[in-house]
């Protein structure tokens, strides 16, 4: 509304400024209408009564009433045309002023019609913006609610994690503590069942022996064993070993292209796993890097073998990496195939010395070992010790 009375007011501001003007010239004219009216004849007057001196009055007279008449004729002459041209000015004014009253009215229809389409765009705005207003609080309100329900699940993601970390945390204590008590000289039998004889593993099957007769014979053998004296050795730390094996500790790591792994695969690790069954020999030293490797004894009486081939498989009395007739008390199963693989003594001996070794060296490489360089050096050099023997064919007798 107030749009269109602003609008009315330009208009009929517009329409008077027209107006003015025009009323203003035919007031004027008007005016000078009325004093032309009312002014006398213009004329040279004299006395009735002649003069005694002049004798010629009376045509003078009769000439000043001639031109009386004739001024008179045309003042009303020029009356006429002043009132036949005020006529044609106030038929124009008229005229003038209803083209302008009639365009006045469509601009002020259009006006209307602008303001009302205006109104309309002003409350479609509105409601568009009022919609869009309770949109966001929507929205708002839904992403609260996601991260109230995220920060919840956090929270107690996190009470789990920590739950976690205090179990794993005792479990790493608990595992230093077995590792402190446990060297690959003296191994724990707990971290390593593979080290068990085959009568406390819990597949003892058959008759048993008379525990009498054989404490008895035991008690008698010891009794009969003479002590030998202890040798002691001596030992020298060689500069190039202990070298690459400073350096290898400074940032440990099972990558083979380090000096110091690199010379034991060439010396130890590689003539030690060197069978006769290549391909096997291979799969095996892959299973050993990857510590997937599992050694088990064998019970009297096994289970079904998987369908393999007797010579891969070996069997009791074949050794599958050899594949020399030996008695087999022992089979390893390579990761998770399901596939045994009988092997003998002394080839459980080679693979147990390069078990002990890359046992130990992953406990250093984890910071579970908390030892003297030196120390641990010497123990690395009694490992690869161990895999020369086992690669000679020296293992012990419980094996």
């Amino acid at each position: 509304m107030r749009e269109k009375q602003l609008c009315r007011h330009q208009v009929f501001g517009t329409f008077g400024d027209l107006l003015i003007p025009l009323a203003m010239s035919l007031f004027s004219q008007a005016n000078f209408e009325e004093d032309s009216q009312k002014q006398p004849a213009i004329g040279h007057w004299k006395p009735l009564m002649p003069s005694k001196g002049n004798k010629e009055e009376p045509e003078t007279v009769v000439q000043d009433a001639g031109g009386v008449d004739e001024t008179q004729s045309t003042e009303q002459l020029n009356v006429s045309r002043l009132r036949s041209s005020s006529v044609e000015i106030r038929e124009k004014g008229s005229e003038f002023l209803k083209e302008e009253l009639h365009k006045a009215q469509k601009e002020l229809k259009l006006k209307d019609k602008e303001c009302e389409r205006l109104s309309k765009v002003r409350e479609q705005l509105e409601q568009e913006l009022e919609e869009l207003t309770a949109s966001l609080f929507e929205e708002a309100h839904k992403m609260v609610r996601e991260a109230n329900t995220k920060q919840a699940a956090s929270e107690k993601q996190l009470r789990e994690a920590r739950g976690k970390i205090d179990m794993l945390q005792a479990e790493v204590t608990a595992l230093k503590t077995l590792v402190i008590t446990s060297t690959p000289s003296s191994p724990n039998r707990e971290l390593h069942p593979q080290l068990q004889s085959p009568s406390k593993t819990g597949f003892r099957k058959g008759h048993g022996r008379n525990k009498s007769t054989s404490s008895a014979v035991v008690s008698a053998a010891s009794q009969n064993v003479t002590p030998e004296p202890v040798s002691r050795e001596c030992k020298e730390v060689d500069s190039i070993l202990f070298a690459e094996f400073q350096a290898w500790k400074e940032s440990p790591t099972l990558d083979k292209s380090c000096s110091f792994l690199d010379r034991i695969y060439r010396e130890d690790v590689g003539p030690c796993l060197d069978f006769t069954k290549q391909e096997l020999s291979e799969l095996v030293r892959v299973a050993v890097e990857q510590n997937t490797l599992t050694i088990e004894p064998v019970a009297s009486q096994t289970l079904p073998m998987v369908k393999v081939s007797a010579e891969e498989c070996g069997g009791p009395k074949k050794c599958a990496l050899s594949g020399l007739p030996r008695t087999c008390k022992h089979r390893i199963m390579l990761g998770d195939s399901g596939n045994y693989y009988y092997i003998s003594p002394s080839c459980r001996a080679r693979i147990t010395a390069v078990c002990n070794f890359f046992t130990y060296i992953r406990y250093i490489q984890q910071g579970l070992v908390r030892q003297d360089v030196e120390l641990m050096y010497w123990e690395v050099m009694r490992l690869r010790r161990e895999m020369s023997l086992a690669k000679l064919g020296f293992y012990p007798s419980e094996m």
